[in-house]
């Protein structure tokens, strides 16, 4: 990545400014912008998060809101209500509460000498979703947004559930949050009021996991938030940036066909990163990109941006699986047009002995997975800084019903939503299947390419999911995530079908045997023709950011990911260790983080209801005769009928208890 010393601006930076709202929170902002922009006023881009930015996002914000100064925007990273120095608490995610306070942050920044009146916001995750939602509820000013690696759906497809199913992640992401809300506001900037803050988080900003396993249906806790619930909301020009490796990829493709609004696509090999550093590579000129699109929608420059074509995804050629990447081959494509195919539909029938262009006589087989299947899934939402993804396939093979289909003749391009139409009946009255879309390497690697879970009872709705009837036969369809590959000549394509899917989702009620029909089952690809407009497509520039953060590191960052059995009892263990080190961010006076969390899944292979999730967080925050530090720990376990949720809170104050307390839950399971 280069690093651009000189710019055509000469940009200042405004830290702390605070932003009064009109209940008389303050929030606290840091704010880049060219120097002579009171005189000249710009456009301005927010990024608006609960993720610190003295510290938690400090690395990416240096590298990316300079940037944006530079080349003539005020660029506002805003801290949301009770996190970093902002006051008030932080009471859950994507509240009515955060959306009120953004609109009201977005006329403060019109209201500014140096603004010049237009808008626009940018942000990844939690900052791609809020962009998503303030720009539905339509604030003046609000031209253009960039939403990267994001959803229009907080049910279907978020951290929640999956398919019906509960993502373990709800557990995980719930405990990064719950860690989040005990970090304290920086004394140096709030003064004697850093404590009474620091308190009242962590009095008040809750186990938010609570309520995360109370909501197991799509209610009305989910449709907040969820701009799937009318597209026609938004009205303002929409960016949206996903990548393959990272969870939230499919929004993409639902805006490009929902949204009215002038829209562009970008899906590139990245994990949960911003592009212009994300792996697996190849990165892009990102900020380049932002900056044409900026350019376009706040500044009335034609750019060309919008002539070009409206989605483009890079076409991930064949590779040996492996659990991490610095690069993924393949080539740029684009579309105009949503499509559910951009080619011919390939569909697959299944038979007894794999998968074939023709049916063959019908055959029922059945699968009781063991509940270890799913150990080489990877991460729901990979970083791709360590080794999140997904490893070789073949050790999943034993535990599932594997159909293939005989070696490739030539490449098979696939871009969009494979579709799995099965034919199945269950022995219990809940159950779920998770399929998976594997390329069976010549050299007889195997590679996850995408995959999907359903839980059986949600067969027909995420709302009023139903119980079945054992022993009956349902015709379930399952949309696999959407993908861009290019499998391989004289590779095989496999559809593997599992009962399990652990750690990925938590698993069913009971353990349970589903039987297939191959008769009236079947695989749908949704492939793609090469077409020359492909051949033009202009390259990305290489990628740019501004100088890094001034930051010192007394303890390097480490992570591990070990699986481990007991091969007296048969557990199967999967253990995590994240260690972001320490750091001290040298801009802000010795300010001083360490931070580290251990995560821990367990089961039987044949018992549902062994599953154990245990996650502990340790934070410290320091300077020079100056020390909290705080230690979340949350475990997560369930009977046929029952999440048993237990939880503990210590917050200290140089070395001394400041604050503690327990949870202690058993929340009823609801045909999940």
């Amino acid at each position: 990545m280069k690093i651009v010393e000189e710019f055509p601006n000469t940009a200042k930076i405004l830290d702390p400014a605070f932003i009064t709202l009109s209940d008389g929170t303050r929030l606290a902002a840091k704010i880049w912008m060219p120097e002579d922009a009171e005189d000249r006023p710009v456009p301005a881009i927010l990024e608006y998060l609960p993720y610190r930015y003295q510290d938690r996002t400090s690395e990416r914000d240096a590298l990316t809101h300079p940037y944006f100064a530079g080349n003539g925007y005020a660029s506002v990273r805003v801290d949301m209500r009770g996190a970093g120095n902002s006051e008030g608490v932080l009471l859950g995610e994507y509240l009515k509460q955060e959306q009120d306070d953004a609109i009201e942050v977005i006329d403060w920044i019109r209201e500014q000498p140096w603004c010049s009146g237009a808008v626009g916001m940018i942000g990844i995750s939690w900052g791609g979703f809020n962009g998503l939602q303030v720009a539905a509820r339509r604030p003046p000013g609000l031209k253009a947004i960039v939403t990267i690696c994001s959803t229009d759906d907080r049910y279907a497809d978020d951290i929640h559930y999956m398919g019906g199913a509960m993502l373990c992640d709800n557990i995980a992401w719930s405990t990064n949050m719950f860690s989040l809300n005990t970090s304290p506001p920086d004394p140096k900037l709030l003064g004697d009021s850093w404590r009474e803050v620091w308190m009242r988080r962590l009095s008040e900003s809750g186990l938010w996991l609570e309520e995360w396993l109370e909501r197991q249906h799509r209610d009305e806790f989910y449709k907040h938030g969820s701009i799937c619930e009318n597209y026609a909301d938004i009205d303002c020009a929409v960016y949206a940036v996903g990548g393959w490796a990272d969870g939230y990829s499919n929004s993409v493709f639902r805006l490009m066909k929902n949204l009215g609004a002038p829209f562009k696509g970008l899906v590139g090999p990245w994990a949960h990163k911003y592009p212009h550093f994300a792996m697996p590579g190849p990165s892009i000129g990102f900020l380049q990109e932002c900056l044409r699109w900026w350019d376009y929608w706040l500044k009335n420059i034609d750019t060309g941006i919008m002539n070009e074509p409206t989605l483009r995804c890079w076409m991930q050629e064949s590779a040996p699986a492996r659990t991490h990447y610095e690069f993924r081959p393949g080539k740029w494509v684009a579309e105009n047009e949503y499509a559910e195919s951009w080619g011919e539909t390939v569909t697959y029938r299944f038979t007894a002995s794999g998968l074939a262009f023709e049916a063959g006589p019908g055959s029922r087989m059945s699968i009781c997975s063991p509940h270890s299947v799913g150990l080489a899934s990877g991460a729901w939402c990979a970083h791709g800084v360590c080794p999140d993804l997904p490893g070789d396939q073949r050790i999943e093979a034993g535990g599932c019903l594997n159909f293939d289909t005989e070696p490739l003749r030539e490449n098979l391009e696939v871009l969009g939503a494979p579709i799995v139409d099965v034919d199945l009946s269950c022995d219990k009255p809940t159950g779920l299947v998770a399929a998976c879309l594997n390329e069976v390497r010549s050299d007889g690697s195997v590679a996850r390419v995408s995959y999907g879970i359903l839980n059986l009872a949600h067969r027909a709705s995420h709302e009023f999911p139903e119980p079945l009837n054992p022993g009956e036969f349902y015709v379930v369809r399952l949309r696999l995530n959407e993908i861009g590959h290019i499998f391989a000549k004289d590779s095989k394509i496999r559809l593997s079908l599992s009962t399990s899917y652990w750690p990925t989702v938590w698993p069913s009620q009971t353990t349970s045997t589903v039987t297939v029909d191959t008769a009236e089952s079947s695989l749908l690809l949704p492939s793609r023709s090469a077409k020359q407009p492909d051949d033009l497509l202009d390259e990305f520039e290489a990628p740019e950011a501004a100088a890094p953060l001034n930051k010192t590191v007394i303890r390097p960052p480490a992570t591990e990911w070990k699986v481990m059995m007991d091969m007296q009892c048969g557990e199967v263990e999967t253990r995590l260790s994240f260690d972001d080190g320490i750091v001290v961010y040298d801009d802000y006076d010795g300010w001083t983080v360490a931070s580290s969390h251990e995560e821990l899944f367990a089961i039987q292979p044949d018992d549902a209801n062994s599953a154990r999730c245990e996650i502990t967080w340790e934070d410290k925050y320091s300077r020079a005769g100056w020390e909290v530090s705080s230690r979340t720990r949350t475990v997560v376990s369930s009977t046929p009928d029952h999440f048993v949720l237990n939880a503990q809170l210590e917050a200290r104050e140089g070395g001394i208890v400041a604050f503690s307390k327990s949870w202690s839950r058993m929340i009823p399971r609801k045909l999940v």
